[in-house]
């Protein structure tokens, strides 16, 4: 079914891009060509300083040589897993050149090819020490653990990091709660801690002095730094400024609420709809969880507004949050915004409780009367959230609504529903000028897929298509 506020005509020439959105496309591609270039320069420098070191020697025997190669995987493992806690430290450069959502799928990929790097480290130099000893590798585990200063820190890093990636793995991370996934996955601090006392008191490799040392010592202490005041320090020092606390609670559906927050001094906040925060919620039940939601309001006049959906143990507890209590934030993160608009139209897709940042967007975003299309998803008409209020959003900014509920085809090989789905509705049918449109959508991660994927094949470039992540 569809709302729409005033006649569809014909679609009237739009520009792609103008020249400040051009720029700003540019820089953000900049950055993120800048970044990318910088973490392969770290890999480039540590394999550099490793072969500068006298590489030859190492390679004078089958033993040596398995040696020096184990040295090497876990030079390369090392300097990966920094780069990885770089692109979750919330470091700002990289948030506004790749997103959060696009910083964590980063991080993901590069778990499993730090794992190999990893086991091979310490599979070939079980192999090669033993091979220069002359013992079965059996034997030779137990001296390392029970002869070689810190080791058994190091075996107990690599067990924890093991831990840490095959929790990372789709089907078994849906197995675990938000909540012991986290706390499985806050162990990458402690692996990292454990593992590095090894580095600095066995060999040569770090020895006082050299290069190597020098460098990895600065690496260490950038990421540490950056975790410490991006994660850490920074978080506090808003929530200590701003004061959040909640002001009011009101129904968003039978099983949402929408929680409205004030704070002082909120103007100064450099923040933008459709961007998230962690919120931390200081009740007795609730203080320990940080809860990543999306403004569903733009902000204004000092106050911030989210909406949850109790879809777990942990939201269902904010349903009942009361007026008074104080908040912890972390934020604000992602690109979810305007600020990586391309063209003067828009196309907002969003289903179930995606639709929050889309009503933000909706509200802040600037665009002319007949320029912008929302789509809204939902199984039944009452997950339908925050209906009434884009609906009277779009009626008074002059955009188009379509409503689209019932069950997805039996395959799930669509985004609408198996009614709209049969007539081969896409999103064209909806947005006749999609190609010369941004396409934001938020919702289940396939079904996004699906939307997005519908996007690209109408003609919308990669860069104009934002997607939110809607899961953890």
């Amino acid at each position: 079914m569809a709302i729409q506020p005033f006649p569809r005509t014909g679609a009237r020439p739009a520009p792609r891009v103008g020249p400040d959105r051009v720029l700003a496309s540019r820089r953000r591609l900049l950055r993120r060509d800048s970044l990318l270039i910088a973490s392969w320069v770290s890999v480039a420098i540590v394999i550099a300083l490793f072969l500068a070191d006298d590489v030859a020697a190492g390679f004078v025997s089958v033993g040596q040589t398995l040696t020096s190669l184990g040295i090497a995987a876990g030079l390369v493992g090392t300097d990966l897993l920094l780069v990885m806690l770089l692109l979750t430290a919330r470091l700002p450069v990289i948030d506004r050149a790749y997103g959060h959502d696009r910083a964590v799928a980063l991080h993901r990929k590069l778990g499993k090819p730090l794992l190999y790097l990893l086991l091979s480290h310490t599979g070939l130099l079980i192999a090669g020490y033993g091979m220069t000893e002359g013992i079965n590798p059996v034997s030779e585990v137990l001296t390392l653990f029970l002869t070689v200063p810190d080791m058994p820190l190091a075996f107990m890093g690599l067990g924890l990091l093991l831990a840490v990636v095959v929790t990372s793995v789709v089907a078994v991370q849906r197995r675990f709660p938000y909540e012991a996934w986290l706390g499985i996955h806050l162990l990458a601090y402690l692996a990292v801690l454990a593992a590095l006392p090894h580095q600095f008191s066995n060999g040569a490799v770090f020895a006082p002095g050299t290069w190597q040392r020098l460098y990895w010592l600065v690496f260490y202490l950038a990421v540490t730094g950056s975790i410490l005041v991006f994660r850490i320090a920074v978080p506090l020092a808003r929530s200590a400024r701003y004061r959040l606390v909640v002001t009011g609670v009101r129904r968003a559906g039978t099983d949402a609420v929408t929680i409205t927050m004030s704070g002082a001094g909120l103007e100064s906040l450099s923040v933008h709809a459709g961007q998230f925060f962690l919120w931390r919620f200081l009740s007795a039940d609730l203080w320990w969880h940080a809860h990543p939601f999306s403004l569903s309001a733009a902000p204004s006049a000092g106050v911030l507004e989210i909406t949850v959906r109790g879809l777990g143990s942990g939201t269902r507890k904010l349903l009942t949050v009361r007026p008074g209590t104080k908040v912890v934030i972390e934020g604000p993160y992602g690109i979810f915004s305007k600020t990586v608009r391309t063209s003067e139209r828009l196309v907002m897709v969003g289903a179930g409780i995606g639709v929050a940042p889309i009503r933000s967007l909706l509200e802040e975003a600037d665009f002319a009367p007949g320029d912008a299309t929302v789509i809204l998803r939902a199984g039944r008409v009452e997950e339908l959230y925050l209906l009434a209020e884009i609906d009277e959003l779009c009626r008074s900014r002059g955009a188009y609504l379509y409503l689209e509920t019932g069950p997805r085809p039996s395959d799930l090989a669509h985004w609408l529903p198996a009614a709209s789905a049969d007539r081969g509705f896409s999103l064209l049918s909806y947005a006749p000028a999609l190609a010369s449109s941004d396409v934001y959508v938020c919702g289940p991660v396939q079904w996004s897929a699906q939307v997005m994927a519908q996007a690209r094949a109408a003609g919308v470039p990669a860069e104009a298509i934002h997607h939110e992540r809607f899961s953890w």
